[in-house]
C-alpha cells in the first residue's frame, strides 16, 4: 500500500457538483485540496453520457438558479458555450398533450368542452366542499384544482416518481412544490391579455441556462480548472476506509493508498462514508446508517430515426397505463446533443428501486420495453427506434420517511461532538433533496469554514435568514436559492408519528 499527499491539506471525498466546487473555491483562495473520485468521470448524477456521439443528460439538469454568485460560476467556467434555452413541456393524458403552463384554448381542445366544464364544477365544488382535514397531497391538490385537475395534472406523475399513492404523501410537500401556483393563477396565466409586467411563478418558468455539450461539459472544464490550479483529482479512486479517532478524521484510503489531511469534506452518501469508518462506527450510528433510504432511477436513451420528433425539451407522462415517467428530448436541450440532425436522442425516464423487477431486467429487454411505451405514447414507431442505451442511477433521490430524521440528527450529532474536521455537503452528502445550485452552495460554505468563516451548513437548510461570518452571499441571496429547491414527500403515516 502507498501514500498521497501527507500533512495539513484538505481531502474531498467525491468530484460531483458539490465536491469540485469545493476544490474550485478552495484552490481560488491558494488551497490545493485532494479530490477521489469512484468513477471514471467527473460530475456524479450531472454529468453527460457519451454513447456512440449521443449524449444525454441524467435527469435533465436545468440550469437555474435565483443565487447570481452560483450563476456567475456557471458563467465564469463555460462563459459562451452558457446557452440560453427556452423552456417548452407538456403533460401527456389520455393519448393528449397539454401545454405546461397551461393555456385556455389548447386546455379546451385537448380536453373539450364537455370535460373543461366537469373541471370547472369539480372545482367549484372542491371550493364550497373541501376536504378536511387537509393532511394529503390529494386532499391539499384536491382542494385548490378540484378533482378532476388533480388526476389529470398531478397524481400519477407524482406516484410514479416517489411509489407511493398521493394519499399517503403529506400535504406540506405539496404546499411547497407548487407554491403559489393556484386554479385562478393557471386561468391568469392563460389569458392572453396577461400584462407583461405580471410576476410570473416559479412553476411556470419559460427559460434556462444549459451548457452547449450538456450539464457534464460544466464538470468537466472545472475539474480541467483545479487541476490547472495545482488540485489533485483521483478518479477510479472509491473510497475505502476513512480512519478516525475522537477528536478528528486521520486519513482515508481510496484505490489503495492513504491520504491524510487536516480538513475533510464528503459528499458521500451518508450511510456509506459510516460504514467505512476504521474503527468501527458506534453502535448507533451504525444503526443511524439504516435509516437513510432513497428512490433509485433508470433512464433508457433511445436513438430515434427522425429530426424534430417534438418540440418538448421534456413530457411529464400522468398515465398509469405505462410505467415511464417523463420523457426528455436532448434535442431541445441543445443542439449538439445529437451528432446527425436527421435523429433524434430521447431519454425515457423510469422510477424504481434498486434490484426490484425492472431493474434487473436485461438492457436488451428494457431498451425494447422502453421502445414499445415510445409508440404507444404516439411519439415515435417502435421501428424507428434505431438503438439504446441503459443507465441505471442508485440513490438519485433521498426519502424523507419516518427513519430520516431521527438517524440524521444522531449523524449530526456525531460529526459535530467526535469528527468535526468533517464536513458533510450536496445532495446525498447532506441527505437532501436538492438542486445542484443549492449543492454548490453547501460545497462554498464549506470551503469557506477551512478558510476560516463559522457557517452552519445545516441552517442553510432550513433558515434563509441565517448568515454568519465569511458567507459568501447575502441573506436574501439564500432565501431566493433556498425557495427554489425541491422538497421530497414524506410519507403521511411518519408524520403523525414525528409530532410535526
Amino acid at each position: 500500500m502507498t501514500s498521497g499527499p501527507p500533512g495539513s491539506g484538505v481531502v474531498i471525498l467525491g468530484a460531483g457538483p458539490a465536491g469540485l466546487t469545493a476544490a474550485y473555491d478552495l484552490s481560488q483562495h491558494g488551497v490545493l485540496p485532494v479530490v477521489l473520485e469512484r468513477d471514471a468521470v467527473v460530475g456524479g448524477l450531472a454529468r453527460t453520457v457519451d454513447y456512440k456521439g449521443y449524449l444525454f443528460d441524467i435527469g435533465g439538469h436545468r440550469f437555474y438558479t435565483k443565487a447570481p454568485f452560483i450563476e456567475q460560476i456557471w458563467k465564469d467556467v463555460l462563459g459562451d458555450d452558457l446557452l440560453i434555452r427556452p423552456r417548452l413541456s407538456r403533460v401527456y393524458y389520455r393519448l393528449r398533450f397539454f401545454q405546461y403552463p397551461l393555456e385556455a384554448m389548447d386546455v379546451l381542445k385537448g380536453l373539450g368542452l364537455v370535460e373543461v366544464l366537469r373541471c370547472g364544477a369539480s372545482f367549484a365544488k372542491a371550493h364550497l366542499q373541501p376536504t378536511m382535514p387537509e393532511d394529503d397531497l390529494a386532499a391539499w391538490v384536491t382542494n385548490r384544482f378540484g378533482k378532476r385537475l388533480f388526476e389529470i395534472f398531478f397524481k400519477t406523475y407524482t406516484e410514479k416518481v416517489w411509489g407511493m399513492p398521493a394519499t399517503e404523501i403529506r400535504a406540506d410537500w405539496a404546499a411547497q412544490r407548487i407554491r403559489g401556483l393556484s386554479f385562478s393563477s393557471l386561468v391568469r396565466h392563460a389569458l392572453p391579455w396577461r400584462t407583461n409586467g405580471q410576476a410570473a411563478v416559479k412553476t411556470l418558468t419559460r427559460e434556462f441556462l444549459y451548457p452547449r455539450r450538456g450539464p457534464g461539459m460544466l464538470w468537466s472544464r472545472m475539474h480541467d480548472i483545479v487541476r490547472g490550479r495545482g488540485c489533485q483529482v483521483e478518479l477510479n479512486a472509491p473510497v475505502e476506509k476513512i480512519y478516525w479517532e475522537p477528536g478528528r478524521v486521520i486519513a482515508v484510503r481510496a484505490g489503495g493508498r492513504i491520504y491524510e489531511g487536516a480538513h475533510f469534506i464528503s459528499s458521500l452518501a451518508i450511510g456509506d462514508w459510516i460504514r467505512l469508518l476504521e474503527p468501527a462506527a458506534p453502535a448507533s450510528l451504525e444503526a443511524a446508517a439504516n435509516g437513510f433510504h432513497y428512490r433509485d432511477f433508470l433512464m433508457v436513451a433511445l436513438i430515434v430515426k427522425g429530426g424534430n420528433l417534438f418540440p418538448d425539451n421534456w413530457i411529464y407522462v400522468q398515465d398509469p397505463d405505462v410505467t415511464v415517467g417523463r420523457v426528455q428530448n436532448f434535442n431541445n436541450w441543445s443542439p449538439e446533443m445529437s451528432p446527425d440532425p436527421r435523429h433524434t436522442c430521447l431519454g425515457m425516464e423510469y422510477f424504481c428501486s434498486e434490484n426490484d423487477a425492472f431493474w434487473n431486467r436485461p438492457d436488451r429487454e428494457v431498451i425494447d420495453f422502453a421502445a414499445r411505451e415510445l409508440a404507444a405514447l404516439g411519439l415515435a414507431a417502435h421501428h424507428l427506434v434505431l438503438d439504446g442505451k441503459v443507465i441505471r442511477a442508485r440513490k438519485a433521490y433521498p426519502v424523507y420517511d419516518q427513519h430520516y430524521q431521527s438517524a440524521l440528527a444522531t449523524v449530526r450529532r456525531f460529526v459535530e461532538s467526535t469528527l468535526p474536521n468533517l464536513q458533510l455537503v450536496g445532495r446525498n452528502g447532506m441527505h437532501r433533496y436538492n438542486n445542484q445550485d443549492h449543492s454548490m452552495l453547501t460545497a462554498i460554505c464549506a470551503a469557506r469554514n477551512i478558510l476560516g468563516a463559522r457557517i452552519d451548513l445545516w441552517r442553510l437548510n432550513a433558515d434563509a435568514d441565517y448568515l454568519e461570518e465569511g458567507a459568501p452571499f447575502m441573506p436574501e441571496e439564500l432565501s431566493a436559492l433556498e425557495d427554489t429547491q425541491p422538497p421530497v414527500p414524506a410519507r403521511l403515516a411518519a408524520a403523525a408519528g414525528s409530532g410535526t
